[in-house]
């Protein structure tokens, strides 16, 4: 897999401590930082503690490169959503209250940049599963981008629901199956990664004994559908 230039938010869940200078530093430097959100104030902005006495603010204009709505703002629920969840962003200015003040937004155009420039058809990227719909699950593949994996890639097996497969959380890879440049939207594959069907199936042989979760019964003509593979 190739490297990465932009990982999914909460990817990597240990860092170094924050020290003042490195913030100062990182204004200069425009390097991407990580924190958690620990609170949302009234007015949807977002509030970073970094220990020590040193605190950030994300403001509501500067939290999303997308998701935007006609008033120019993400909706309430997108900032509320990002409470006590790993975000990444860029250290832009310290007022003088000493508030280091945050983009989570650069670090998202950033990123779209990244996937329009570099990413292509059919790249394997590390993502995590954000949110699961019957129709599929959205997969943050960077810098706080979400990519659209529809249920029928998810697996080479039938499934009813992506619950069968994946959980809010996750960490998994997928695959790059198409972008569309003008509306910013990503299409995703996870199923290509798992073999076909007949590779998969390779790995048994007749007679062997294996364990298996029921996953359909067809009682028209008693038949028994078990997966015995995720």
């Amino acid at each position: 897999m190739e490297c990465q230039k932009f990982i999914p938010e909460g990817w990597l869940e240990n860092f170094s401590p924050v020290t003042k200078d490195t913030l100062i530093n990182a204004i200069e430097t425009g390097e991407v930082m990580q924190g958690i959100v620990n609170k949302c104030d009234s007015n949807y902005n977002l509030y970073v503690d970094f220990g020590n006495n040193l605190k950030g603010v994300i403001p509501r204009d500067q939290i999303e490169a997308v998701n935007i709505d006609e008033t120019g703002f993400p909706k309430p629920n997108i900032c509320t959503s990002k409470v006590n969840k790993y975000v990444q962003f860029k250290v832009k200015d310290v007022d003088k209250k000493d508030y280091f003040i945050l983009s989570r937004k650069a670090v998202g155009e950033d990123a779209l940049n990244w996937i329009k420039q570099d990413v292509k058809i059919g790249q394997i990227v590390k993502g995590i599963v954000k949110s699961i719909k019957p129709y599929g699950v959205f997969v943050e593949i960077g810098g706080g981008i979400v990519g659209l994996l529809h249920i029928e890639d998810i697996s080479v097996a039938r499934i009813k629901t992506p619950l069968e497969r994946l959980s809010i959380g996750q960490k998994i890879n997928v695959m790059i199956k198409s972008i569309d440049y003008k509306q910013e939207r990503v299409v995703l594959s996870y199923k290509e990664l798992l073999g076909s069907w007949e590779d998969n199936i390779k790995e048994f042989e007749e007679g062997t004994t294996v364990i298996g979760i029921a996953r359909e019964v067809e009682k028209s003509r008693e038949w028994y559908f078990y997966r015995i593979k995720t």
